[in-house]
């Protein structure tokens, strides 16, 4: 085995094999299902050489020879994990491609809208972790008007669950209806935000990530991005939207 610098940590090759994202890989790592060259590793700071056969839970993996970035208008009823066998239906089956995709993030099986799908482990990686500060916008149908106070509230964060939750923005544009943005979105978060101040969430549409809107492509439908659109995804926070 090798443990050159100059070669990629088992994680990051692991994520660029489209197996699963960085943050996936380094728990697969540290679980013990990895192994190069027939021996486990578990430190995820250990680098692949050239040549070396790595293997996740025995099967062995490589990297995609060409990547894909794919959106999807995810419908309500739809799962996106890829992992749960007994999901009824499952957002990445509406996509048809012969490589096996990982989500960027998730949208709860209630939830609608734009959600990115990529065999190319840093992106997903990159959409994901909240360090980018590639922010998501969503537009929220609720229940009931919010008032000014409650407003507030949810721009200064929450207590809930054990965890802070803090929206980068919130915004009332028209009745009812709210636009909210996230960093790092957790665990159902607009909804447990909502739920706090005891009102419901009749639908919730992600309309953005980073630079990249989600347009007029209809529920259940997937494209290929662009390169353009690949950059536009990624943008972090302060680069302005483009026009649709």
């Amino acid at each position: 085995m090798t443990n050159s610098p100059s070669f990629p940590v088992i994680a990051k090759y692991i994520a660029s094999c489209g197996v699963a994202s960085r943050r996936a890989a380094l728990e697969l790592v540290r679980a013990g299902r990895t192994a190069v060259n027939g021996v486990p590793v578990k430190d995820p700071s250990f680098r692949v050489g050239n040549g070396d056969e790595v293997t996740v839970d025995g099967r062995i993996v490589t990297p995609e020879p060409v990547k894909y970035h794919v959106m999807l208008n995810k419908p309500r009823g739809y799962t996106c994990t890829s992992a749960d066998p007994h999901a009824a239906r499952r957002a990445v089956d509406l996509i048809d491609l012969p490589v096996r995709l990982v989500s960027a993030g998730r949208l709860d099986k209630d939830s609608e809208g734009l959600i990115i799908f990529s065999n190319d482990g840093e992106y997903v990686n990159r959409l994901g972790h909240p360090s980018f500060d590639v922010r998501k916008t969503y537009h929220v149908r609720l229940d009931r008007e919010l008032s000014a106070g409650e407003l507030a509230t949810l721009r200064n964060g929450i207590e809930e669950g054990g965890e802070f939750l803090h929206p980068e923005a919130v915004e009332r544009i028209g009745e009812r209806f709210y636009a909210f943005t996230l960093n790092e979105g957790r665990n159902r978060e607009i909804r447990r935000m909502a739920a706090f101040l005891g009102a419901g969430v009749k639908r919730l549409v992600r309309v953005s990530v980073g630079r990249l809107r989600l347009g007029s492509l209809p529920p259940g439908k997937w494209r290929l991005l662009t390169s353009e659109e690949v950059a536009a995804s990624t943008a972090p926070a302060g680069t302005p939207l483009p026009e649709t």
